[in-house]
């Protein structure tokens, strides 16, 4: 037991210092971003090359660090499906369907440059970890790798606003370092209850070119659910959570 001791305090030591303080500073991010679990309301606009536009409001219910679930108030076609994330697996359910069906996270649930797990995102510390972190002025550069191969980015660029801990662009790269697309945050806003983010996401993609996506968040707001409400039978009683 003492030897085993000595090697975990050996490894421990072995750690490299930024990737101990890159660590604490992405969940911290995390935090800034949102509470642990909270509601919002978010409307998720897709821009088509020639100006075309489709537009959903969304609204999303979050539990601790891997429970995730959403519902659809418009447009009248998407009103009443929901959607459920637990950790790496992701269903939707229809409601003239009557039954949920298995996504994945490179899916995407409205059709846009955003996918399944940029709908449906969990906290980034919980699928990544801290390799690098570069100081550039009033920036910090975060290199992450992706703690498992089910996680949709192998890795990601992150640049983080120093004086508030948020992140300002993010690259998101194959493990062989292909861009597959950017995040944008933009128009930071107090939504109150001491949530202080970026209100507007956008996304562009090289493999999508001229097509972008915005997310505008309208609301953040704390609150406790049941672990009930993060479950399949529950997912057509979303409803009533509002």
């Amino acid at each position: 037991m003492k030897k085993m001791l000595i090697v975990l305090f050996a490894l421990f030591i072995a750690m490299p210092a930024y990737a101990v303080e890159g660590n604490k500073l992405l969940e911290q991010i995390d935090r800034n971003l949102s509470p642990e679990s909270y509601e919002s309301y978010r409307k998720i606009i897709n821009v088509e090359p020639d100006g075309r536009t489709k537009e959903f409001t969304y609204y999303t219910v979050k539990k601790g660090r891997e429970k995730v679930a959403g519902l659809f108030i418009a447009p009248a076609s998407e009103k009443g499906r929901t959607t459920l994330r637990l950790g790496d697996n992701m269903w939707l359910y229809i409601p003239n369907v009557g039954k949920p069906v298995r996504i994945t996270s490179l899916q995407s649930v409205v059709g846009g440059v955003f996918n399944n797990s940029d709908i449906l995102s969990l906290d980034y510390a919980v699928e990544y970890n801290v390799e690098k972190v570069e100081e550039q002025g009033k920036e910090s550069l975060l290199h992450l790798k992706a703690k498992t191969k089910t996680v949709a980015y192998d890795r990601l660029k992150m640049w983080v606003q120093k004086e508030k801990s948020l992140p300002v662009k993010i690259e998101c790269l194959t493990e062989a370092g292909m861009l597959i697309k950017t995040l944008y945050f933009k128009d930071v806003k107090d939504f109150g209850g001491g949530i202080v983010r970026p209100a507007v996401l956008e996304t562009d993609s090289p493999l999508y070119k001229g097509y972008r996506s915005v997310m505008i968040f309208a609301k953040i707001k704390k609150r406790e659910f049941k672990d009930e409400v993060f479950t399949l039978t529950f997912m057509p009683k979303m409803e009533s959570l509002r």
